[in-house]
């Protein structure tokens, strides 16, 4: 069996030390291997930035068992997050953002673009900590778009490992051919938990998708809900015509909820087993 590794990139801010936090529960939950990432832009920033970051890494994960990393690259942000995780082979990444009036991270183009196009599903953070108990409460939004399926095996993966409910929710559609897609949509995520012994809830939102951002945002407040897991839209999705907007308010939701980023293709991570993230 492959090692299970997390890359956690750092900036020191409170809010990366509690994406560590999540990472810490979530290591422990999977067996994993953590590897805590630093960016310098400057090769006279490097030295101390390593000292830096090892005693971030002793002060943060005291308590974790299992092996941890610290790596300090001279570059960008936005350039070398993804080639980190492909070159450890890492399964999953978990950052922090300070939403939307901080970190660029979330607030630019370039930066949704990071998050678009990496290799390995992202679960993206804000200030609110993690439970004791993990990703007990799990919120899926179901489209019209067949790759939105992709993600319910790593949702399966959380709620098994944590014990946690999943809540599938989709768009009202008057439309009767799109409706029943819809509903096939959802009939398909029920039988997939049901089989493997989950606990779920389906949801109907009250509007169409041109509100239905905000139906997902506000039911997964309204039941306390500890991950939101979307899918990086393109051109085909149902809710992919609202553009970047849907993942901008998603991600830097205002209840702090933490969101599980996944690409709408088959990648490296998708293929390994027996995790499929």
């Amino acid at each position: 069996m492959s090692q299970h590794r997390i890359l956690v990139p750092v900036d020191f801010t409170p809010v990366s030390a509690n994406a560590v936090n999540h990472a810490l529960a979530v290591g422990k939950a999977l067996n994993s291997e953590l590897h805590l990432l630093h960016i310098v832009a400057k090769k006279k920033s490097f030295a101390e930035a390593r000292q830096r970051l090892e005693a971030f890494a002793r002060e943060q994960l005291s308590s974790f068992e299992g092996v941890v990393k610290t790596t300090v690259r001279i570059g960008h942000l936005f350039d070398d997050i993804d080639d980190v995780s492909v070159e450890m082979d890492a399964n999953l990444v978990i950052m922090g953002t300070h939403g939307l009036k901080g970190m660029q991270f979330i607030t630019g183009g370039r930066a949704l673009k990071i998050v678009r196009e990496c290799s390995v599903p992202v679960i993206i953070t804000q200030s609110r900590p993690i439970r004791e108990t993990g990703y007990d409460d799990i919120v899926v939004p179901l489209d019209l778009h067949q790759d939105t399926k992709q993600k319910l095996a790593i949702v399966a993966e959380m709620a098994t490992y944590f014990k946690g409910r999943v809540h599938i929710i989709s768009p009202a559609e008057s439309d009767e051919f799109l409706g029943n897609q819809l509903r096939r949509n959802v009939d398909f995520a029920s039988d997939y938990f049901e089989e493997r012994g989950i606990q779920y809830t389906t949801k109907i939102s009250e509007h169409d998708s041109g509100a239905f951002v905000k139906d997902v945002i506000r039911y997964a407040a309204s039941i306390e809900a500890d991950l939101i897991s979307i899918m990086n839209f393109h051109e085909k999705s149902l809710m992919g015509i609202l553009g970047t907007s849907y993942e901008q308010q998603i991600i830097t939701n205002e209840a702090e909820i933490p969101v599980l980023v996944l690409n709408p293709f088959e990648t490296r991570i998708i293929r390994q087993t027996p995790f499929s993230f």
